[in-house]
């Protein structure tokens, strides 16, 4: 089995990239294990590293794969950041390369953040960028066009 990874529109990271038997494996710094190299996670690893090293994100401040209940059901949230407080700044909501980010998919992530009430939600497939702060009084939200560094969510 080669590994031939899609090439993502985020910076590419020195990731530490393992192979046994036929399945290949990358290292998640932040859970500390390996995991299967899938082209979701190839995405979500990735944007995880753009938070640390573009954006200053804590690494300690951000959740990955959180559960949910929703209409009484198990979901799960690819990634979450919060505050210094505990409040949930933004839900990430992380799609394979091949998957469009649709309305579809914002809608998802609008689903999940009802339950969550972040301040953003972003959407990335790893070539497309979504960031959307959400005005949870008025229910609304504004698109931006780059994310915010950390400090200034």
């Amino acid at each position: 089995m080669t590994f031939n990874p899609t090439p993502l529109n985020l910076p590419p990271y020195p990731f530490k990239i393992t192979q046994k038997d036929n399945t290949i494996f990358i290292f998640d710094e932040l859970r500390k294990k390996h995991l299967v190299l899938t082209p979701e996670e190839w995405v979500r690893q990735h944007f995880i590293q753009n938070l640390i090293q573009k954006g200053k994100f804590p690494k300690t401040l951000i959740q990955i794969e959180g559960g949910l209940i929703l209409n009484q059901l198990q979901k799960r949230s690819d990634i979450l950041v919060y505050n210094t407080a505990g409040e949930k700044l933004m839900l990430i909501e992380c799609k394979a390369p091949k998957v469009k980010i649709t309305q579809a998919v914002f809608d998802q992530a609008a689903r999940y953040n009802s339950i969550h009430q972040a301040r953003w939600i972003a959407l990335t497939n790893g070539l497309q960028h979504v960031y959307a702060k959400i005005d949870h009084l008025n229910g609304s939200f504004d698109f931006v066009q780059e994310l915010p560094e950390y400090l200034q969510l």
